[in-house]
């Protein structure tokens, strides 16, 4: 690590030389408080007493080389400050942590696990053009040993039972909410004091370097919230960590989060290198394939209020800690939270842009959640809605969630929030999902959603799996499974998400039946080609895929829909959401719809059943000329003849 990088906030490698490192014959320590009157190391080795570091010159760092202490003990730091208290802490760049509530910081050998995904590294595709159909989930609540506090599966048992799920559902990613350690389990990971440590809760640092290989080794990428933004208020964390404000604010107005924990003061470069090198860790030490920054409104204004402008210095921070993540990991993926209408979020830093790769499209997410709340009998004056998103879709790289956010504090799970009793929520929620795979953009889902669950998700118990045992639960994990399935198999639904050439709205003023259609792939939208010869033979290309998603949104059947078309295409239906297999009312294997013309134009005709989506292959055919119409043929005038 080049210290002069550290203080400049440019240094992405600053856990290679803080924290607990093995030399030979034991181990350096070595932690940053520039202001602290002395720093004190204590452990196991220590027999507990206190054993004076070193100062290194006027850098701000102490150091101490312990001979015989090794991977496994535990140590903690006595920082003693100028105005004369001391205060314990744990290691800010401490690689593991006890369970709580302990906070002792534990020697790691990080060199201790072998990983064997190289091939998956050096391959890892940009998704931009991949399908990418992510499964969130809660490491501690996803499964369960036990009902008791502590009955965590660890990370190489989740690994056993998750990895075979996630193949048999589909999936292509996961994401796992955040696992730097934390104090409370009801922060559920985002109020953190270790953010180069592995929550203990779940293992230990090779058992989690291990889970990720094994994904890997599956085909399945990893994906990893990290919060930048706030930090736990625990005495023992970061807050006051040499006796002043050196991780945060040193005013109160925008020193404390909406959460009651203390901001990072993005300013100051020995943060915004704490910051950088700890997302640069994950990555690098883990092997995780992506990361998604929590709360990244708050970064871009101050306390997240656009009334109160813009925080240009976490702005900065953000622009480098992407960039330098790029430039080290190209093929990461990085998705931030962002419920703003700040320009290009997605944009590379070089061209401007805040430089992730994705955004969380949340108003896409409310807008929908909202129109399915909505009595059938009122959503043609909602019916924009669900077409508002494609207004401004191109403006960014959005990927649609449906996450942890929307299934607690009372919101109530994905398929409570459909309208209706219980039956009638069902065949909504499966049209809604068959909406989201078929709408521009990567998809997640949190965990639990993929059955129908119905009760709000708790960090202190497992998910209700017992729910399959239900004919209608079970259906809808079959629907959800296939849904993935046919997402991944079809490239006009990921390939070309973000050319605005591969999206055509086929009805978009169905507001009286509450209609819509449209359709996805290769060079649909002829009203956005450029520079082609003769569109027409590219509508006639039977090696792109291309792919028709047709809605009925209300209550009631509709018979005979005519829904006009721009060329000629052969609809064969790949999924219904109505299909009996799925809880439905359709039987039988549908057959394809050939398409009409008339002097209005092509067209096909459509029933459409009740809260429904219909999936259709669209393989383009030319159409013969219609026959011109046939004139009558005036007679000719009578001569006029003279009366004798």
């Amino acid at each position: 690590m080049n210290l002069h990088d550290f203080y400049t906030g440019r240094s992405f490698d600053a856990y290679t030389y803080f924290g607990a490192h093995l030399v030979d014959g034991g181990v350096v320590f070595r932690v940053y408080a520039p202001a602290a009157e002395k720093v004190a190391l204590i452990g196991d080795f220590t027999g507990w007493q206190e054993v004076e570091m070193g100062k290194l010159g006027e850098s701000g760092v102490w150091e101490y080389i312990f001979y015989g202490a090794y991977p496994g003990q535990f140590y903690k730091y006595i920082v003693y400050s100028k105005e004369g208290w001391h205060c314990e802490h744990c290691d800010p760049y401490g690689f593991s942590m006890e369970l709580r509530p302990g906070f002792a910081s534990r020697v790691v050998d990080l060199n201790g696990y072998q990983f064997q995904d190289n091939h998956w590294l050096n391959h890892r595709p940009l998704t931009f053009n991949r399908p990418v159909s992510i499964y969130e989930l809660h490491m501690g609540s996803w499964r369960k040993k036990d009902d008791t506090e502590t009955g965590w599966y660890n990370y190489e048992e989740l690994a056993d039972l998750l990895i075979p799920y996630i193949l048999e559902s589909g999936y292509t990613h996961i994401e796992l909410m955040p696992l730097s350690e934390h104090p409370a389990d009801a922060s559920w990971g985002y109020q953190n004091t270790g953010f180069f440590a592995p929550t203990s809760r779940y293992g230990t640092p090779q058992q989690l370097m291990r889970f990720v290989d094994r994904c890997h080794e599956a085909g399945i990428g990893v994906l990893m919230d990290f919060v930048p933004v706030h930090f736990a208020l625990d005495g023992y964390g970061l807050a006051k960590f040499d006796g002043t404000n050196l991780y945060e604010y040193p005013h109160d107005d925008v020193g404390y989060s909406e959460w009651g924990s203390k901001n990072f003061i993005h300013s100051r470069g020995e943060v915004a290198s704490f910051l950088c090198s700890a997302a640069a860790y994950w990555l690098d030490v883990y092997h995780f394939d992506g990361l998604r920054v929590d709360a990244v409104s708050r970064l871009l204004y101050w306390q997240g209020n656009e009334s109160r402008g813009e925080n240009k210095k976490a702005i900065q921070f953000l622009k480098r800690m992407n960039k330098g993540l790029k430039e080290r990991f190209p093929s990461c993926m990085l998705i931030a939270e962002d419920s703003t209408s700040y320009p290009h979020v997605t944009e590379p830093v070089e061209r401007g842009g805040l430089g992730f790769d994705y955004k969380w499209d949340l108003g896409w997410m409310h807008d929908t959640l909202d129109f399915f709340r909505t009595p059938p009998a009122e959503r043609r004056e909602k019916y924009h809605k669900l077409t508002f998103s494609m207004m401004y879709f191109y403006s960014d790289k959005y990927l649609l969630p449906l996450s942890h956010d929307e299934v607690v504090h009372g919101k109530a799970t994905i398929l409570q929030k459909m309208w209706g009793d219980y039956e009638e929520k069902f065949p909504q929620a499966r049209a809604m999902y068959l909406y989201m795979a078929a709408h521009p953009g990567k998809k997640l889902n949190f965990m639990g959603s993929e059955f129908g669950q119905l009760r709000e998700w708790d960090e202190k118990r497992e998910q209700d799996w017992f729910m399959r045992r239900y004919p209608n639960h079970d259906a809808f994990y079959r629907y959800m499974r296939d849904l993935n399935r046919v997402y991944t198999a079809h490239r006009s639904l990921w390939d070309g998400d973000y050319d605005p050439r591969s999206f055509l709205w086929l009805e978009v003023h169905g507001e009286e039946k509450c209609v819509y259609a449209f359709l996805r792939g290769g060079f649909v939208n002829r009203e956005v080609l450029w520079d082609e010869d003769d569109p027409q033979e590219m509508w006639q290309d039977d090696l792109v895929d291309r792919t028709a998603a047709v809605f009925n949104f209300s209550g009631v059947p509709v018979k005979g829909y005519r829904l006009n078309l721009p060329y000629g295409f052969i609809f064969t239906p790949i999924i219904s959401s109505d299909q009996d297999i799925y809880g439905g009312g359709t039987s039988g294997e549908p057959a394809p719809i050939a398409p009409k013309q008339d002097q209005r134009g092509i067209y096909i005709t459509l029933d459409l059943p009740a809260y429904s989506g219909i999936l259709f292959e669209a393989r383009p055919v030319k159409m013969p000329p219609l026959p011109k119409e046939k004139k009558p043929v005036p007679k000719p005038p009578k001569k006029f003849k003279p009366k004798k």
